[in-house]
């Protein structure tokens, strides 16, 4: 028993019993472990193994059950050229990047240092090797002019691009940029130095929150220009984009990799995006209609999740986009489709559908990413 003074008035407080104890200690160790800033950083995937070959390689290895059960998404549709309700725009941030906005702003507070990253265990087999290889030379129709399979090393936490792949990669928008739903007022944005890495020859997305901001990233290939007018890195007009990826499932985080109009006039351009989606759902691509219609979208849903390797690619050509999961076609729109040039972004964020959990952190995977311009 403890006595407790209050101005003139004394009264005894009664301690707790074992129980109750108990019930405070485990709201201590919760405190402790969901602060403000999420502490978790490369966990490696579920599916994976560790590492029997020589460190670096990429050994295959065994197979392991599934991860939990996904939400579901809307009835998936596979029909060419016919327009599905829209979901919200995955616009991207402006070119130039603006000032950090006070929807989310930059980490003030005194930051808790995450743990050192662990390394990544080695790949899956994949189900079909010819398929989920790296592609390598032309196609009939297409030239390849990009492809990366991070085999240059390791990059920690905040060290991407590094002099390993800096000439080939930029991490796009700077700490503090909001993105698409930053820019609407949630407090979510682009945080690359406390996001991406490369690790066992992946690139990393390391999906957290801090001090109440969702952080992602939207890194960029460098690919030879096709536009003047602004000139960019990785400009075209047309192409074949093809990645291998997975995500944990991150309720609140999604991925929308996309081509974004050079002249940053939306919707009147159009958009492509592949595979994009809440990482715990079922991806999709879509193309946004050109015109003045922003709902005028086609979407083909791909009846898959992020959870497991996939190989998604996306073909621009004139007059249609086409989508294709594991060399199978989901669809092709064919009307009002961009013809304008477009750049490419690796865009991942959060807050379209929802603002994840404080506590939710996970993963999305690059295993190897392949592009081809029109040849």
């Amino acid at each position: 028993m403890v006595n407790s003074a209050h101005g003139k008035h004394r009264r005894r407080i009664k301690l707790p019993g074992p129980l109750g104890r108990v019930a405070v200690l485990a709201a201590v160790v919760a405190l402790t472990v969901y602060g403000t800033v999420a502490t978790e950083a490369q966990r490696p995937p579920e599916d994976r193994t560790p590492a029997a070959g020589p460190s670096g390689t990429k050994t295959p290895a065994a197979p392991a059950a599934a991860s939990a059960t996904p939400v579901p998404s809307p009835a998936p549709s596979q029909a060419a050229g016919t327009a599905k309700p829209s979901p919200q725009s995955s616009r991207a941030a402006p070119s130039s990047a603006p000032p950090p906005s006070a929807a989310a702003p930059p980490s003030t507070s005194v930051a808790v240092a995450p743990p050192a990253p662990k390394p990544l265990r080695e790949k899956a087999p994949a189900a079909d090797p010819t398929l989920h290889q790296l592609p390598t030379g032309d196609l009939p129709g297409w030239k390849q002019v990009f492809r990366e399979d991070f085999d240059q090393g390791n990059v920690p936490v905040g060290g991407f691009p590094g002099p390993a792949y800096a000439a080939k990669w930029s991490a796009g928008y700077k700490d503090g940029t909001p993105d698409t739903a930053g820019q609407q007022g949630k407090k979510s944005g682009y945080y690359p130095s406390k996001v991406l890495s490369v690790q066992n020859g992946m690139l990393d997305w390391y999906l957290h929150s801090e001090d109440g901001v969702s952080m992602g990233a939207a890194p960029t290939p460098k690919i030879p220009n096709s536009s003047t007018n602004p000139h960019r890195d990785n400009s075209f007009l047309y192409g074949r984009f093809s990645v291998r990826f997975r995500a944990d499932s991150l309720p609140g985080f999604k991925t929308a990799w996309l081509l974004w109009p050079d002249s940053g006039i939306w919707p009147r351009d159009g958009e492509l995006d592949y595979p994009e989606g809440d990482l715990a759902t079922k991806f999709y691509g879509a193309v946004h209609k050109m015109g003045n219609d922003t709902h005028a979208v086609d979407i083909f849903y791909s009846n898959t999740t992020f959870t497991g390797w996939h190989v998604a690619t996306m073909e621009w050509s004139p007059g249609k986009v086409e989508f294709f999961l594991d060399g199978r076609s989901l669809g092709a729109g064919t009307s009002r489709t961009p013809n304008v040039p477009m750049h490419y972004i690796l865009q991942t964020e959060s807050c379209l559908t929802g603002c994840p959990k404080p506590a939710t952190a996970g993963h999305v995977y690059l295993d190897w990413i392949a592009i081809w311009k029109r040849a």
